[in-house]
């Protein structure tokens, strides 16, 4: 007899599944959490005119994902419509120590970071005298402790109690498969309550398929991907040097390994937004010699999030559809349309860079580089989908 094939298992990403995925602005208070929103908000990216109802309320905004590949799609087909792929962002209240037990707008403060599925983690880098810091001095290794330990101190609370309804339920004993499903799930627990305790964030542990599935539901703070920004002065932001950004990198290596790091000046940013137009504010870029840091942070926070992107085009309109990486034709078919999901019968599909590489459609067919897909196809970021599906049933 042969030998049996493998069955690769898929791993499973923590945190929900979904494309239309938030992120928000964690900090302590006077970081510079709310000016950079209100920059990243303001900019070309937050408020474009083709892109209304940018800002959703003060607090949440929806901020278009710049992509050079859009921008040529766009340049190619001059469609009747764009619309940019687009991240959400929420500006969440300042932390403050002992916000775990209530402290300050703790609790509030909690389940706000619990609702967003990635945290960008502005830290303090800058000295001024007239923006009082709430623990006194800059220590932004201080501050990066503080959040930590309030984001674990939270998600072990939350864990404990998920362990005391399940150790109800497994004293009862038995060896049923409920009761199978049940054990396995209070070890998952309590292998999350001893990492957590270990003073290890979730997201850095090696989890098993099985493993994920107890952890998603708990929405734990700690499971959520990082990207921290440092808010350095502007004169250190254009030089690119702070005596803190060596000990952050550090700090990070140790406690967060692989997240990624982005310096960043709040106060320039928000003085970009001042200038009257995207060439203005370019020409003050070039003058200082420096770039602005949102394209970068945004597209940072997507990959953090494992999202991709799939075009549709065509002189009505150019669209960039927002998928998570590892999305098949018929799960990508649905972001479009909910219909198009479950009547899925086949996708054709190119690749941006074939098109970029051959000029036009008529190029892509005459090579032969034109692929119909089917159910088990996984699309590629970058792919330019035309969906065919069956009508939906009334």
């Amino acid at each position: 007899m042969p030998p049996k094939k493998q069955v690769k298992e898929e791993k499973i990403l923590l945190g929900r599944p979904g494309n239309n995925l938030k992120s928000g602005i964690v900090g302590l208070a006077n970081v510079g959490k709310s000016t950079f929103f209100q920059a990243l908000t303001k900019c070309s990216l937050g408020n474009p005119a083709n892109f209304p109802y940018a800002t959703i309320d003060p607090e949440e905004a929806r901020v278009i994902v710049p992509d050079e590949r859009f921008d040529w799609l766009v340049e190619q087909y001059k469609p009747k419509s764009v619309v940019p792929a687009n991240l959400t962002v929420y500006d969440i209240a300042g932390l403050t120590r002992g916000a775990s037990t209530g402290a300050g707008l703790g609790n509030a403060f909690l389940s706000h970071i619990r609702a967003v599925d990635a945290v960008f983690q502005v830290v303090r880098c800058f000295d001024d005298a007239e923006i009082i810091h709430v623990e006194g001095d800059v220590d932004p290794i201080r501050d990066l402790e503080i959040i930590s330990e309030e984001l674990r101190i939270k998600d072990i609370e939350f864990v404990e109690k998920a362990h005391e309804a399940l150790v109800k339920q497994t004293r009862r004993g038995g060896q049923s498969l409920e009761m199978k499903k049940l054990k396995e799930e209070q070890a998952t627990v309590e292998k999350i309550l001893e990492m957590l305790k270990a003073g290890k964030d979730v997201r850095k542990g090696d989890w098993q398929p099985k493993e994920v599935e107890v952890i998603n539901p708990l929405f734990l703070l700690t499971a959520k991907p990082v990207v921290f920004l440092v808010n350095l002065s502007e004169k250190d932001y254009i030089r690119q040097k702070n005596k803190h950004l060596p000990k952050i990198a550090e700090w990070v290596k140790e406690h967060a390994t692989g997240d990624p790091i982005i310096p960043i000046s709040v106060s320039f940013e928000e003085r970009l937004t001042r200038f009257e137009t995207e060439a203005d504010a370019a020409e003050e870029c070039k003058k200082v010699g420096t770039k602005s840091a949102l394209p970068k942070i945004i597209t940072t926070m997507r990959k953090s999030m494992n999202l991709g992107s799939f075009f549709t085009t065509g002189t009505d309109e150019v669209r960039q559809w927002t998928i998570r990486n590892g999305t098949k034709a018929p799960q990508a078919a649905g972001v479009i349309h909910g219909d198009f999901e479950k009547t899925f019968i086949q996708a054709v599909v190119y690749n941006y860079n074939v098109l970029k590489e051959e000029g036009d459609e008529a190029g892509v067919k005459a090579k032969g580089k034109v692929m119909t897909k089917g159910k088990e196809y996984v699309v590629d970021d970058g792919d330019i989908l035309l969906i065919k599906a069956g009508a939906a049933k009334a």
